[in-house]
C-alpha cells in the first residue's frame, strides 16, 4: 500500500500536502501523526511542527473482484466480474453464459463462493467490509420470488388457521420472509433447525 509522510506547521497542512502528492481523498486513506515538536531558536519560542504518515486504504473492491475472477478461471469458467461499490457493501456481479452451476440449488452454491470471499478479504481486518456476489441479478429475482411466497404462504395460513412449515433456507433468505411478514395482519414468523436445514414457520398470530 502506498504512503508518504508530509511535514507542516498544522496537521491539516501536513495532511493536504499528502492527499495532493497522493492524489486522493481524505475517506481513502488512513491517517497516522508520526510527531509533533517544536522548533526555533534553542527551542524556545518555537512553533509546533506535525510530521503525518498518510497511507492509501486497501481497495477491498479490486482485492474481491481479483479473488473472484482467478477461482473463475480455476473453476475453467468464463466469465465476467463488474464492481459495484455501495455505501454499507461491494457487489461483485458476474456476467456470462451458463452460469447456473455457479448458482446452485436456490443459490448455495452461490452462497458458499460470496463466504469464501468474504473470509479471505476480511482477514485480520477489524472494521470488515460486506461482500455480495450475484449472477446477472439473480439475487434480486430470489428476493422476489422469496417475497411473493411469503405472501402467499401468510395468505393461506391467515385463511385456513394452520402453520406452514417452509423449505430449509439460508440466513439471508430466512430474513426476506421476516422482514416480508413482519408487519402482516393475523401471522408470525419465527425459525426452527439448525444449519444448513434451519427453516422459517409461518403460523396464525392467536398459535403465538
Amino acid at each position: 500500500m502506498k504512503s508518504v509522510e508530509k511535514v507542516g506547521k498544522t496537521k491539516e497542512e501536513a495532511l493536504q500536502e499528502a492527499l495532493q502528492e497522493l492524489n486522493v481523498t481524505a475517506d481513502k486513506v488512513n491517517i497516522e501523526v508520526v510527531e509533533e515538536t517544536s522548533k526555533g531558536i534553542l527551542g524556545f519560542l518555537g512553533s509546533k511542527v506535525y510530521r503525518v504518515k498518510v497511507t492509501v486504504k486497501e481497495d477491498v473492491g479490486q482485492k474481491a473482484g481479483l479473488f473472484l475472477r482467478e477461482m473463475l478461471v480455476n473453476m475453467g469458467i468464463t466469465a465476467q466480474v463488474e464492481i459495484f461499490r455501495r455505501k454499507d457493501n461491494v457487489i461483485l456481479n458476474i456476467n456470462g453464459k451458463d452460469l447456473g452451476i455457479l448458482i446452485g440449488k436456490h443459490g448455495q452454491t452461490l452462497d458458499a463462493m460470496q463466504y469464501l470471499i468474504n473470509l479471505a478479504v476480511n482477514k485480520d481486518k477489524e472494521y470488515k467490509e460486506r461482500i455480495i456476489i450475484d449472477i446477472e441479478g439473480y439475487r434480486r429475482r430470489r428476493e422476489e420470488t422469496l417475497r411473493r411466497l411469503a405472501i402467499k404462504i401468510a395468505e393461506k395460513v391467515r385463511r385456513e388457521r394452520r402453520k406452514e412449515v417452509l423449505e430449509p433456507m439460508s440466513p439471508h433468505e430466512r430474513r426476506i420472509i421476516h422482514s416480508t411478514l413482519q408487519d402482516y395482519k393475523d401471522v408470525f414468523t419465527y425459525s426452527e433447525g439448525v444449519d444448513p436445514y434451519r427453516h422459517v414457520i409461518i403460523s396464525p398470530q392467536d398459535n403465538e
